[in-house]
Formats: structure tokens, sequence, C-alpha cells
């Protein structure tokens, strides 16, 4: 999280987007069901990205530091509109002779991973507007 940068800028046509993220070039848009090109994921669809990388990331860091045999790890997950609230639906699935216990406690460390956290419990954010 430590350095995390973005900048964006819609590059047209209609909602396609430019982004560098830390030096990495992305582009974002929305379908044409929605006026978009379709020339790249949905911003939502970078919020599941980032929570799938994560997820997967964490429980190898996890499982390499207590030395269990875990060789893989891939996670599925869908965002699922709601009222009050959006619902993110996560499919984990490991590779690997992990014992019962073992994927017991994965599933635990994939409900504290960081940007889990993040999501659950919201961000503050501060906002500036000015005219360029």
């Amino acid at each position: 999280m430590a350095g995390s940068r973005v900048h964006a800028a819609l590059s047209g046509p209609n909602y396609r987007t430019e982004i560098d993220a830390n030096g990495y070039a992305l582009i974002a848009d929305e379908p044409p069901a929605l006026g978009g090109g379709n020339a790249g994921p949905s911003p939502f669809a970078y919020v599941l990205s980032g929570l799938s990388a994560c997820t997967a990331i964490t429980l190898k860091m996890y499982a390499e530091r207590k030395t269990w045999p875990l060789e893989g790890v891939s996670v599925d997950l869908a965002l699922h509109a709601g009222e009050p609230r959006r619902k993110i639906e996560r499919k984990i699935v490991t590779r690997g002779p992990l014992s019962e216990d073992q994927i017991a406690r994965l599933s635990e460390i994939a409900e504290r991973t960081p940007v889990t956290l993040a999501l659950k419990d919201g961000f503050d954010i501060d906002t500036t507007l000015s005219k360029g």
C-alpha cells in the first residue's frame, strides 16, 4: 500500500480512460451498454482485480511463512448490486496437500487481507476540484 499512486485522464472516445498506476499503463472503459467502447475493464472490475490479487498474494505469503504446502491459489469474484449495499461473492480454490485445519486458517486470513478490510471498512476520501 505504501507509495500507491494513480493518475487517470479521459482519453476518448467516450469514457476511455488512460491510467498510470505506479508506472504501469492501464486502460479503463465502460461497456457499450453504458456508452463506452469496452476498451478495458470497468472501474469496478479494477476494484475486484485488486481484491483478487491481494487475496491470492496474502494467502501465498501466509502459507510461505508457515511453510505450508500451498502450491497455488485462484480467486473468482463477482459483484452483485444490492440495497442498501453491493455484495462481492468470493470463491477461493487452493492447490496443494493442505490439511483441513490449514484450509480453515487460510479462510480466516482471506477475511483479513488488507484490501478486504479496506473495502469492508470503507475509506475517507478528501476531494479537491479545480479548474485546469
